[in-house]
Order: structure tokens, then C-alpha cells, then sequence
């Protein structure tokens, strides 16, 4: 049975949480509120506050696969359901919505760990129909987010890649990646890994409402210059870039980025799938009410008239003017600054990849 959502549609926003509202998923018949009366509350808890849950998954298979035209790479492994990070413009929100859960405050709060990622991991390298090529981690949720911390999934994942020289390339808005240098320099020396790290904002006023949980964009910026030192190959991401909110800050993105140490860059335009779209309408219309008309209104412009483009070739960098204005800014800057001079540094070597041996062993040749 899915688990169904417990929290209202409504409600002020909590300190630390992305999310304003917990709609009900898309999938739900159903709607519910709530309102808080104070019974069943610890003493001195904040009342409205919401919990963080992690429930323990025993995951049935680990690696996913896609066609999509425009990601870049054919496979992808998520150690986590959900994201504590709560970056409210996150595409992944409405995903929460296929275990009955709200792609809103539920997102943020009800989360899942895979412990038996590298497990499975090691079992589906090892069969005989598996085709090497980059595994991305950490493209729904971030592998890096808050509960890594103790659990250390992600870093088990890496073990196992490491181990049968299975390339990887890493996906995150936290430092904690840092931890993982003693993995991943060793493999970067094989050409077996490379690393993004995505900055939105470095105004810590829209950030700390924006992306709550996350590193803090200067905190970013010493990863990169930290897993550049340790000869890890780091582009940096500048997603999601938002109109009116964060656009004008892409040109001293990129700058920072690359004297950080970062080789190549990319972008991509705020996306509003599903769910997203009302919960980053409410969010924004309670966080910086003066500026939701005129951010809504350049999207629109960008994305034909609607909140969202679902198609392939234009849902990441949008349509119009003002979409290809922006596409000339962020190749202009990086032509400037030497940026995605050196391609071939992501361009990683599948053909030391080794399946392991029987019962899990890697192979001894």
C-alpha cells in the first residue's frame, strides 16, 4: 500500500524547509488539510514544524536507464528517495508523488535510503549482458544530501566502482564530496571520474530560502577548488537559472567557477514540471511576493506561454528572445574564461572496466 501524505496543502513556511505547501500528489483522488491544534506535540516543539522521517529501503534494482536526447548519458544510480537539501525548484519533486507522498514539504521530510545500493550495485555489474558506459549518481536526489553524512550509501557505491574501474560522474550541491577525494583522485589518475557541482545563486538572502539545506554557494566554490587540487575534473553546473531571480548572476558564477578550478560549464533554465510549478508559484509568492509576477512572466516568454516545456531540445535552455539572449551570455563568458576548452577530461575510459568474479569477487586478471 502507498503511503499517503499526512500534512495539509497549506501552511507558513517552516525555517529550513524549501516547500510551502505539501499538495497532494497528482496520482491522489483525495485532498486533505490540516490544522494544528497542539495535540500530539513534544514539549517545546515549534508547532508546524515538520519532521525529517528516513525509512530504510530495500531496493529491488539500482541502476536506471533512459534515451532521453538531451541528459547526455544512458544510465544513472539514486541512493536516496527524496532530498532533505529542499531546493524548492527541484524536478524531481513530483517522483515523491508515485509512493503517495506530496512532491512538497513531503519531499523534504519523508525520505528513503537504498542500503543496499553497492550490494545491488555489484550484482548488476556483474551480469553477463551488462555494456559499460558513465554511471551518473546523483540525478533525481543528491547522493551528498544530509543523511549521507552518517549512512554513507554513496561512498559505498564508489567502493564498488572504484574497485572494477567502473567510470562515474558525480552530481551535487554539497561540499561533502570532499570527503570522497581519497575514492576519487585515484580513479580520476585512471580517467574514470568526473564531478559537478551546481551553484544557483550566490546571494545567501535568495539561497537560504531557495535552497535551504544545501552547502552555501561560497562553500561550493572551495569544493571545486579542492577536487580541481586533487586533479578531479569539475564542471559546474548553473541550474537552475531563473528570470528576474538569479539570471544576473550567471557571468560571476562561471568567473568564480573557473578560478576555482572548474574546466568546463553548463545551464540550465528553471524547469516547472508537474507538481513544481504550484509549489514554486506558492513559494515564490510568499518569499519575494514583489518579484512573482515579473519571474513568472519571463518564463512564460521562455517557455511558449507555459509554465513548463516538457520537449526534448528545448525544456533546458527554453525558447524566444530572451532564451537565446541568455545562451549567447553564458557562451560569450565562457569562451572568455577558457571554459569547456578541455571535453576529453569527461570523457571517460569504459575499457578498464572489469565485472566482478563469482560471488562478488572482482576479477584477479
Amino acid at each position: 500500500m502507498p503511503l499517503k501524505t499526512t500534512a495539509g496543502n497549506h501552511g507558513a513556511a517552516a525555517k529550513g524547509r524549501g516547500a510551502t505547501i505539501n499538495p497532494e500528489g497528482r496520482f491522489e483522488k483525495w485532498a486533505r488539510d490540516s490544522t494544528e491544534d497542539g495535540w500530539f506535540q513534544d514539549p517545546g516543539e515549534e508547532a508546524g514544524k515538520p519532521k525529517t522521517v528516513i525509512a530504510i529501503e530495500r531496493a529491488k534494482s539500482i541502476i536506471s536507464h533512459n534515451d532521453s536526447p538531451d541528459l547526455g548519458f544512458t544510465q544513472s544510480l539514486n541512493p536516496y528517495r527524496g532530498c532533505a537539501h529542499g531546493c524548492i525548484y527541484c524536478f524531481a519533486r513530483p517522483s515523491h508523488a508515485y509512493l503517495g507522498l506530496s512532491p512538497g514539504i513531503d519531499f523534504e521530510t519523508r525520505l528513503f535510503a537504498k542500503t543496499n545500493a553497492a550490494d545491488l550495485l555489484r550484482e548488476e555489474l556483474a551480469k553477463p549482458g551488462y555494456r559499460c558506459s558513465e554511471l551518473v549518481i546523483g540525478v533525481n536526489t543528491d547522493a551528498y544530501q544530509p543523511m549521507e553524512r552518517e549512512l554513507k550509501i554513496t561512498r559505498s557505491v564508489l567502493e564498488v566502482c572504484s574497485e572494477l574501474n567502473q567510470p562515474v560522474a558525480l552530481i551535487t550541491k554539497s561540499a561533502l564530496i570532499e570527503r570522497d577525494i581519497d575514492i576519487l583522485a585515484p580513479m580520476a589518475k585512471k580517467n574514470l571520474v568526473a564531478t559537478t557541482l551546481s551553484i544557483t545563486t550566490f546571494d545567501h538572502q535568495v539561497s537560504r530560502y531557495m535552497e535551504p539545506r544545501t552547502s552555501a554557494p561560497a562553500r561550493r566554490i572551495l569544493a571545486i577548488e579542492r577536487l580541481s587540487k586533487a586533479g578531479i575534473p569539475v564542471n559546474v553546473n548553473v541550474a537552475p537559472v531563473i528570470p528576474f531571480l538569479t539570471d544576473s548572476e550567471l557571468e560571476n558564477i562561471l568567473e568564480a567557477s573557473a578560478a576555482a578550478g572548474a574546466i568546463s560549464a553548463a545551464y540550465t533554465l528553471l524547469r516547472l514540471p508537474w507538481e513544481v510549478k504550484d509549489i514554486f508559484r506558492a513559494w515564490l509568492e510568499e518569499r519575494f511576493p514583489l518579484k512573482a509576477a515579473h519571474v513568472m512572466a519571463r518564463v512564460h516568454d521562455m517557455r511558449e506561454g507555459r509554465d513548463n516545456d516538457p520537449n526534448f531540445g528545448s525544456r533546458m535552455k527554453g525558447t524566444g528572445t530572451f532564451a537565446e539572449l541568455l545562451n549567447q551570455r553564458f557562451h560569450k563568458a565562457c569562451a572568455r574564461l577558457g571554459l569547456n576548452q578541455r571535453e576529453s577530461a569527461f570523457e571517460l575510459d569504459c575499457s578498464q572496466f572489469r565485472p566482478p568474479g563469482p560471488k562478488g569477487q572482482g576479477s584477479l586478471f
